[in-house]
């Protein structure tokens, strides 16, 4: 390639990476929790999305603590205005994303335009209702990352949820056994 070309194209090279790690936001009310990491997003447009929590994996609905972290993230999410911060899909076409929700303990939690800093991911792993999903570590911002692994190390310390148990199956080992 010519000298002459090598900026160009590398600067707009740049700015393709760049785009493309840029999440989008998805704003709209949750209309179904599907399990303990999947929930149904109904936009303001009317369209239904169904969203993946980024960064977890929560017990499967026939395995131990399946139902109960169903439960728990119904109580978080069902019904309740969320913001979903996303770059990408995952092969069964969900959007794999952070899902921000308002405290409940926030004075303007009736308000649309309250602040959503509630992150219910991380909120099902420190209740112990998840796994810090390690293998998509790649997807979370390193501070997110931070804050899921000492979610995680903390919930098993306390023993939360499903570390009560003493060895606890994760979702994907249990897939592979049921197989």
């Amino acid at each position: 390639m010519s000298p002459r070309y090598f900026k160009p194209v590398a600067i707009i090279i740049l700015f393709g990476l760049c785009a493309s790690t840029q999440a989008d936001t998805l704003t709209g009310w949750v209309s179904q929790v599907t399990d303990g990491n999947t929930i149904t997003v109904q936009d303001y447009a009317n369209q239904q999305h169904k969203v993946r929590l980024m960064g977890i994996d929560a017990p499967e609905k026939y395995q131990i603590y399946g139902n109960r972290a169903h439960q728990t993230l119904g109580a978080l999410l069902n019904g309740r205005d969320v913001a979903v911060e996303w770059h990408t899909k995952d092969r069964f076409g969900r959007i794999i994303g952070k899902v921000l929700v308002t405290p409940f303990d926030s004075p303007c939690r009736n308000q649309p335009d309250c602040p959503r800093t509630l992150d219910a991911g991380l909120a099902q792993v420190k209740a112990g209702q998840a796994w810090w999903n390690r293998n998509n570590a790649n997807e979370q911002t390193p501070d997110d990352r931070s804050r899921y692994e000492q979610a995680e190390f903390d919930a098993k310390v306390h023993r939360n949820g499903l570390w009560a148990e003493n060895n606890p199956v994760p979702p994907g080992m249990f897939r592979r056994d049921i197989k």
